[in-house]
């Protein structure tokens, strides 16, 4: 089983790092994924054995990490799986599925600037990007103008915010 799970990390980390070398987001993305697995595959590889073998070899599973299932008071995990690698894993992928959201909105955003997902595309000629999304780049990139600039009250200026003007 350990040796199985040793294969399965060395894929995982090979192809993740095959990704994350390339040259398109979207495969950047999917090597971070895969790392974050391989990441989990680590842990459960780490907690002990899910096998009891007994003196004359005969082989069980462990049993749930349940209170009362324990038949050994003295030693209680004896007989049962160690039940912190799953927490930490179920955390783990809770908190991957959020940075995936995240890097996929970037990712998104960055596609609709620029056009392209590919890293080499994104050199500093701009000759090279639709002018369509040069103009949404450059809207998007305006500075926000300050509400009180063209405000004729003196208050309203000193405070910077244009409702409280005086009325007479």
């Amino acid at each position: 089983m350990t040796v199985i799970l040793a294969v399965c990390v060395a894929v995982t980390v090979a192809v993740a790092m095959y990704l994350l070398l390339s040259r398109e987001l979207k495969g950047i993305a999917m090597g971070v994924f895969l790392i974050g697995h391989s990441a989990n595959l680590v842990i459960l590889a780490m907690s002990r054995s899910p096998v009891i073998t007994t003196a004359e070899g005969s082989k069980s599973l462990k049993l749930p990490p349940i209170l009362g299932y324990g038949e050994d008071a003295a030693d209680p995990l004896s007989n049962m799986v160690d039940p912190l690698p799953q927490a930490l894993i179920l955390t783990a992928i809770v908190i991957s599925f959020g940075v995936m959201g995240f890097l996929l909105a970037l990712i998104v955003v960055t596609g609709r600037v620029t056009g392209t997902l590919d890293l080499e595309d994104f050199d500093d000629n701009p000759e090279g990007v639709d002018p369509e999304r040069q103009a949404f780049s450059a809207r998007w990139n305006a500075p926000i103008p300050d509400p009180t600039l063209n405000n004729p009250h003196p208050s309203a200026r000193a405070s910077g915010r244009p409702e409280e003007i005086a009325t007479p």
